[in-house]
């Protein structure tokens, strides 16, 4: 089967996030199910991410795509010939644009609100809408007028490829410490300020204190003021933008993960986590308590509550443990090779039906 993957989503881990792991861990995983996947991107890169997008999506209109036995859209790529004659069209939405608008401001939220429009566009006119949560599925539901619901296949993890980075990058928490670690791009739905706000709270409970934060964005400059007024440089560590390998070493050598973001359309870092062994903590909102089954959930928007559930690691390194254990094996059902499979089995299903 030949399966075109359209995305204009940036091709690396610092601009693309969880996106971008999850095009490239689906499609290296459909390889050995006898897929071949071609991965369609802009060629033009504008100083405008979204005329990128829209430029983008433009020119799709004049190419070929017979040589596809289906075309795959991410996100609102794909809006401009879902539903014209040709080959199936299915609207994989990783994130659900028209949620995440909720939390921006200004010219953010103006852009996001025409990739929006585009993104309604494209799974309202696509053969078939996949995502990856209950939870993105009842939004796509509510925010762009699905009639039916969207087939869910969740966001896949290559467990083999990060074992290996493990056992290449081994580390251990250092027992004078209690680390929580957050990997994350900085943007307003993260909500960071409450892990700053709970780390201050708890630095008088537990001494040993040390938060550890991987990842960038439009959001540091305002984080990095937060941070110095509440004079955390000793006990918050901003770490910036790390390679795949420095990230394996920061999951091993952590207590527990934590990340209060109050919309995910699933978070493929807490599935990192798990697959280090690690418990976690995370807000009570989103697609997080699907994906989060074996954690600790504070409630969202709630500082306090984040740091109680923190403070209750720290003090009962059984439940801990027990936490641990749990992910380990809860991770197994999102194995790159498995998920690829479901995916497969729903394009499948699609074009038997004709």
């Amino acid at each position: 089967m030949r399966l075109a993957f359209l995305t204009s989503t940036p091709l690396d881990v610092v601009r693309g996030s969880g996106t971008f792991h999850g095009i490239a861990t689906l499609g290296r995983a459909l390889a050995p199910l006898g897929c071949e996947v071609e991965l369609i991107t802009p060629r033009l890169h504008l100083p405008v991410y979204t005329l990128e997008r829209m430029w983008f999506n433009e020119q799709l209109g004049w190419r070929d795509f017979s040589g596809f036995d289906a075309v795959v859209g991410f996100d609102m790529d794909g809006y401009r010939i879902a539903g014209r004659r040709g080959r199936p069209h299915i609207a994989s939405i990783k994130g659900v644009i028209a949620d995440e608008l909720r939390f921006e401001r200004g010219v953010t939220r103006q852009t996001l609100a025409l990739q929006a429009a585009c993104e309604r566009r494209h799974v309202r006119r696509a053969d078939l809408a996949i995502t990856t949560s209950r939870y993105a599925a009842g939004r796509l539901q509510d925010l762009y007028g699905l009639t039916q619901m969207p087939r869910i296949v969740p966001e896949a993890i290559d467990l083999a490829g990060w074992r290996e980075r493990f056992a290449r990058n081994p580390a251990a928490p250092d027992p004078g410490k209690f680390t929580v670690l957050s990997v994350c791009r900085f943007y307003p739905r993260k909500r960071l300020e409450l892990l700053l706000e709970a780390a201050a709270r708890l630095r008088g409970r537990i001494p040993e204190l040390e938060v550890r934060i991987v990842g960038g964005g439009p959001e540091a400059a305002r984080l990095r003021r937060i941070w110095r007024e509440k004079r955390l440089e000793a006990t918050v560590h901003w770490l910036g933008d790390v390679s795949e390998e420095a990230l394996a070493r920061e999951y091993q050598q952590c207590d527990s993960f934590a990340l209060p973001s109050v919309q995910e359309g699933f978070g493929i870092v807490f599935l990192e986590a798990m697959a280090a062994g690690k418990p976690i903590v995370a807000a009570r909102a989103g697609a997080a308590p699907e994906v989060v089954a074996q954690g600790l959930l504070a409630e969202p928007e709630d500082a306090e509550s984040l740091a109680e559930a923190i403070a209750r690691l720290h003090g009962d390194r059984a439940l801990g443990r027990s936490l641990a254990e749990g992910g380990l094996r809860q991770v197994e059902q999102y194995d790159a090779p498995r998920v690829a499979r479901a995916f497969l089995e729903v394009v499948e299903n699609r074009l038997s039906a004709g």
